[in-house]
């Protein structure tokens, strides 16, 4: 289960509300720990640095993002979807 959602988070739309200035996710620094899980979803708290391009001298920023999402699972145990916590 834990390659499956580490694989959803990757490609997780709903990660974009926790950026503050419009950037980028930095896959690279994604990191989520479980909190809760039952058969029906699995809340996870999420972090990653999202990247911010400044100016045309192309000087990269970082800012230091997380939040919670509830994963809804189906009866597989496969992310179904993502809800914003």
């Amino acid at each position: 289960m834990m390659q499956n959602i580490a694989r959803y988070l990757m490609s997780c739309r709903e990660l974009t509300a926790f950026c503050s200035q419009n950037g980028w996710i930095d896959d690279q620094t994604l990191d989520y720990e479980i909190i809760e899980r039952n058969d029906q979803h699995v809340i996870a708290f999420v972090q990653f640095e999202e990247v911010i391009l400044e100016g045309v001298d192309g000087v990269h920023r970082r800012i230091s993002c997380q939040g919670r999402l509830r994963l809804v699972l189906d009866r597989y145990g496969q992310v179904e979807r993502a809800e914003l916590l």
